[in-house]
């Protein structure tokens, strides 16, 4: 395909669990955003890196150590090699890059293709062999060349391709925003000018468009300006414009991205205020994000809705019928989603989870921020809420990245945590979480339980995934969730959204009483003992949060917003 008008750059994108090209959320949320490119045969092409070794492959002990190992993937049997050659300058040496395809297929008959760059060359030096294998991996100078080569090699690949009619070039974060000096190098040498103009400039912003996604400061590149100075010093643009572009001794591609792009947008509502507070000076606008609803509906749920409301795949805002489905229907899909997982966790950590039993879900990135452990700050009362209310078990999954100790840290402590329990609570830790587990666990648990630091998590998707099963949320009032939360309705809140300090891993004892007492005083009872109510809340969750939380919505607002 030759006609693209938009070109989608992601570092990580999710395509499929067997492909390890993506590390987490916004791998996920760029994989479901093509999803739905493709169902409504949007003009786009998407470029991310090959990733040949993925993110990693998590091992967890007895004691809940991490410990990580490259991963092996047969890439031939998943992506096609396309002919075009390509190279960057990095320094001194010319990187080859070559390309694999990935074909999206949409609903639509339409299909959106990515390209998977590669410096897997023979031409290449063995370290610039490498460059493309671990996604997020390495020391500074290691991401810089990475992140040349997806911003400077995805457009010199996608000009190789054919695709010359780009109007639009949509950055999902700012890993790729290098792509916008080759596009004013492109300018140049077809204005004949010697040197990137205040115009040409002007002309790459109204081609270009960002998304940021997290306040976390790790999520926002920066490198010393010496180090960008010498890895690309063949780029004119950037040499040119160094002074503009690089602020106190350091090239941050975030402010790139955003001092580069005629639009630019927070993933939900109270993140673009983040933003805007984060990042004065620049327009912030907001586009909340979604799930692509087939991806992440279960078996059960994908055949209730093919019976109950036909067209759901191709009008995802007619999930709104789901308030009209009988609620022993939604109960008896549930409960089919819930046996795959008790066996999926029996199977894999062998502790007896029972169907019977209210489970919770609780499935990030185990960082500090997240607070996985909240559940278990007071032990005594947990124990007490039990024994008046009923049984509970809580499945727990997630990676820290490999140089977070705390997270490794967090970790430990979950499963320390477990072990002291004795088996009064069953706690499982399902390692190595992927697409595969996420779709498993965020459809067969019975509450989806989201513990942030405000105002850390910029939207949130996986309780839009737990909403698309019938799942309702009980969540710290932060991203989607200040959105998404009708306070028992379609799930319950936990505290407000106001930022609480500056520690990575306080918990407040207001917000502890908050989640004890609404599963002491209100979800614990209402599971056991009022379970036409409690159904309610999970039909809601259905027509409310997943007729408006999913890509397709937010794909049409980017197109009327920002593409066209």
């Amino acid at each position: 395909m030759t006609n693209a008008s938009i070109a989608y750059f992601s570092m990580e994108i999710a395509l499929e669990s067997a492909i390890p090209t993506y590390s987490g959320g916004l791998g996920v949320l760029a994989g479901d955003t093509l999803r739905s490119a493709a169902d409504a045969g949007l003009p786009l092409v998407a470029v991310t890196l090959l990733s040949r070794k993925g993110y990693f492959r998590q091992r967890l002990d007895d004691l809940g150590n991490q410990t990580e190992e490259s991963v092996q993937w047969p890439v031939g049997d998943y992506l096609a090699p396309v002919d075009a050659r390509i190279s960057v300058k990095l320094e001194d040496r010319e990187v080859k890059v070559r390309a694999w395809r990935y074909d999206i297929s949409g609903f639509s008959g339409q299909a959106v293709s990515v390209y998977l760059l590669d410096t897997d060359c023979d031409d290449n030096t063995e370290f610039d062999r490498k460059l493309t294998d671990h996604l997020y991996g390495g020391d500074d100078y290691y991401r810089l060349c990475q992140e040349a080569i997806l911003g400077i090699g995805g457009i010199r690949i996608l000009r190789a391709l054919g695709h010359n009619g780009i109007e639009r070039y949509h950055m999902n974060e700012g890993h790729s925003s290098l792509l916008v000096l080759e596009l004013m190098q492109e300018l140049a040498r077809q204005q004949g000018t010697a040197q990137t103009t205040p115009e040409q400039i002007n002309e790459v912003r109204q081609q270009c468009i960002f998304t940021t996604h997290t306040p976390v400061a790790a999520g926002h590149d920066r490198f010393p300006a010496d180090m960008a100075f010498r890895v690309l010093k063949q780029c004119n643009p950037f040499q040119e414009c160094a002074d503009e572009l690089c602020c106190e001794q350091e090239l941050n591609l975030t402010y790139l991205a955003l001092s580069s792009s005629h639009y630019i947008n927070g993933v939900a509502k109270k993140h673009r205020q983040t933003s805007q507070k984060m990042f004065a000076g620049y327009a912030i606008d907001s586009i909340t994000n979604g799930i692509h609803v087939h991806t992440w509906a279960s078996d059960a749920m994908r055949t209730l809705f093919d019976r109950k409301i036909p067209d759901w795949r191709v009008d995802n805002a007619g999930l709104r019928n789901a308030i009209s489905i009988d609620k022993e229907d939604i109960w008896q899909a549930h409960q089919a989603a819930k046996r795959a997982l008790m066996e999926y966790i029996n199977k894999v950590c062998n502790i007896g989870m029972d169907q019977q039993v209210m489970t919770l879900g609780f499935a990030r990135r185990a960082t500090q921020y997240k607070r996985a452990t909240m559940i278990f700050s007071d032990i005594d009362r947990l124990r007490k809420i039990i024994d008046h209310c009923g049984a509970l078990q809580i499945v727990f999954s997630g990676k820290a990245h490999p140089k977070d100790q705390s997270g490794k840290a967090l970790i430990r402590d979950i499963f320390e945590i477990a072990r002291n329990l004795n088996g009064f609570i069953r706690v499982a830790y399902l390692p190595d979480y992927d697409m595969d587990i996420g779709r498993i666990m965020t459809a067969g648990v019975d509450l989806w339980l989201n513990t942030p630091l405000p105002p850390m998590e910029a939207s949130g998707t996986s309780g839009m995934k737990a909403a698309i099963n019938g799942v309702p949320s009980l969540s710290i009032l932060d991203g989607w969730w200040v959105e998404g939360c009708i306070e028992g309705v379609t799930g319950w809140a936990i505290g407000n959204s106001e930022p609480h300090g500056e520690s990575a891993s306080e918990i407040t004892a207001s917000e502890v009483d908050i989640l004890y007492s609404k599963l002491e005083n209100i979800i614990m009872p209402m599971y056991y003992q009022d379970r036409d109510n409690y159904i309610s809340v999970m039909r809601n969750a259905i027509a409310i949060n997943g007729s408006f939380f999913n890509t397709e919505r937010m794909m049409n607002q980017y197109v009327t917003k920002a593409y066209f």
